[in-house]
């Protein structure tokens, strides 16, 4: 990952940034710029193309309220599912946009995701519906506010991982929920701005006491016996696999150096 500007040469541990560090880093963050241009760029389009009010509303709408609906389809079924690591093609892929997340949850440099699955995601879900509600104007409102959702879900993944309290009631609450994912039970609580789609498949516990302490809580699946048959993400973490702890990795030579050396 190219880094540059006040990200170069940091890695943001968010255990130890304040509120105001968060909100300089992430705003310096060039994925963040990225997605901005993006957003701006899109709603240039949609005054180009705009041909009424109701059909962009009716889209922004749309994207609003089925993106949670993404966002947890592909944490719990692409994130979290089991195949990915199995291939040398997709390992890479999953260890950057999961798994390294969950070895070490502070982390900033790894919690946001890669540009090269989030854009053409996003694109994928709000561009052929918002076309269809309005033709391009809608399409291209849908797609920014897919964008735009996309950025208040990664402020608050990131906030929800500092190591402060939040003011807002409503950031405890979903706080207390994502922190249980990662370091409780990673099978419930996929939500992170929105835990709707969590209640109605089945995968909400709003106390950690209602599920059973996963021992793959920071593996996410990917166990020693997993490693020796799909060797390539252990292979790229330097062999090292956070079993008990992120910040405690197992190797057969004993202490290894951390996931991100050598990247």
């Amino acid at each position: 990952m190219v880094r540059w500007g006040f990200w170069r040469n940091r890695t943001h541990n968010l255990a130890r940034m304040t509120l105001g560090d968060l909100v300089v880093a992430f705003f310096a963050y060039y994925a963040v710029l990225v997605y901005l241009g993006f957003a701006g760029a899109a709603l240039w389009l949609a005054t180009l193309w705009f041909e009424g009010w109701l059909p962009l509303i009716a889209a922004g709408v749309f994207a609003a309220v089925v993106y949670p609906l993404a966002w947890y389809l592909i944490h719990r079924w692409v994130l979290h599912g089991q195949y990915l690591y199995r291939s040398p093609l997709t390992a890479k892929v999953w260890k950057r946009i999961h798994f390294d997340h969950h070895q070490d949850p502070h982390n900033l440099v790894v919690l946001f995701g890669a540009l090269y699955t989030t854009i053409p995601t996003i694109a994928l879900v709000t561009i052929p519906v918002g076309y269809l509600i309005g033709g391009p104007a809608a399409a291209a409102v849908a797609f920014a506010m897919g964008i735009f959702s996309t950025l208040f879900y990664e402020f608050c993944h990131c906030v929800q991982h500092l190591n402060t309290t939040p003011k807002s009631a409503f950031m405890r609450q979903i706080k207390k929920y994502h922190l249980a994912h990662h370091f409780h039970n990673e099978q419930g609580n996929f939500g992170i701005t929105n835990y709707l789609w969590d209640r109605l498949f089945g995968t909400f516990y709003p106390e950690p006491k209602l599920r059973p302490k996963s021992a793959t809580v920071f593996n996410i699946g990917y166990t020693e016996e997993m490693a020796e048959r799909y060797p390539w993400v252990a292979a790229l973490s330097n062999g090292t696999r956070g079993d008990a702890n992120p910040r405690r990795f197992r190797s057969d030579q004993g202490e290894a150096p951390s996931p991100r050396a050598g990247r």
